[in-house]
């Protein structure tokens, strides 16, 4: 764990020191993310925060297919089929 103080300009702007850019990999250009629950204030790379939320919607997708399934799969929706160009 790497700590180290910064101050906050007139504009809101902080600097991130080198050390913490390069344990980071954080990068000149680089989009990061500034999420804020309560009185913590977290900074993290826009592409690392895509890498780890997309694994925790992958049930989701699944979930949400079985669920669906159900609707679609049903005998009184059959009527319908006759209606669909083929």
């Amino acid at each position: 764990m790497i700590i180290k103080t910064v101050k906050v300009s007139d504009k809101g702007q902080i600097s991130i020191p080198l050390e913490i850019r390069e344990e980071t990999g954080i990068n000149k250009g680089d989009e990061l993310i500034v999420i804020q629950r309560g009185k913590i204030i977290m900074i993290e790379p826009v592409k690392k925060f895509k890498d780890k939320v997309k694994d925790d919607f992958s049930d989701l997708a699944k979930i949400s297919e079985k669920s669906l399934m159900k609707l679609w799969d049903n005998k009184e929706d059959e009527i319908w089929d006759q209606y669909i160009e083929k």
